[in-house]
């Protein structure tokens, strides 16, 4: 039997022709036995595949070859069956939706900081290090000294900065469950104006599998 893993993986970038992409990756699709979902927007890729390693890996290359990129940085879990019924290519406005119009986040986010860093960075006084999940999931678990911006959906995150009284030369750190809305909320402050904005890269299921492989102090 074959072994089963599933990749999660997403990119900002430009997509000019996401309608185009996805005509090639139904029939890309159609004979393979994948299961998941990619969603395409013209800000970039966001997906959750799964399958046995051999097709994913044909599948990643086909990905990057039709996007005209070399990297992406993909996380992979073992499973012992197929966690998703079907495969789904979408269409959508944002791969991650903060509800704010259009702005390109691959020019603007954060600088990454590498979960060996980020201790550090939770412990420094001078630094605001804002958890912008929803209050469900920080419920369940949180960085010590975090700032909980009390969102219940991600869309509510901009007007809920607000009520944060940040200041543009502010030291801001941001994380979130894999890197992804992290990355965008930091485009958007950086879009704003804030100076000194990092985020965990990889997000917390970077930084806890650091931390268990390097067997160091977890803060979570």
């Amino acid at each position: 039997m074959k072994k089963l893993t599933i990749y999660s993986f997403y990119r900002f970038l430009e997509i000019s022709n996401k309608k185009q992409i996805k005509k090639k990756l139904d029939s890309y699709f159609k004979f393979k036995v994948i299961r998941g979902t990619i969603l395409l927007a013209d800000e970039g890729i966001n997906a959750s595949i799964s399958g046995d390693n051999e097709t994913l890996e044909k599948t990643v290359k086909f990905i990057k070859r039709e996007l005209k990129i070399r990297k992406l940085d993909i996380k992979k879990n073992n499973t012992n069956f197929l966690p998703f019924n079907k495969m789904k290519v979408r269409l959508k406005k944002e791969i991650v939706s903060l509800g704010v119009g259009n702005f390109k986040s691959k020019n603007f986010h954060g600088k990454y900081i590498h979960p060996s860093g980020w201790n550090d960075i939770i412990f420094d006084k001078n630094t605001k290090v804002i958890d912008v999940r929803n209050m469900y999931e920080i419920n369940i678990g949180k960085f010590k000294n975090s700032i909980n911006p009390s969102t219940n959906t991600f869309r509510e995150l901009p007007k809920k900065i607000n009520n944060l009284k940040l200041s543009k030369k502010d030291k801001i750190a941001m994380y979130c469950t894999g890197g992804i809305r992290c990355e965008k909320a930091s485009a958007f402050l950086k879009m704003k104006g804030y100076e000194n904005v990092v985020q965990l890269k990889g997000g917390i299921i970077k930084y806890l599998e650091y931390i268990y492989k390097e067997k160091e102090t977890s803060n979570w």
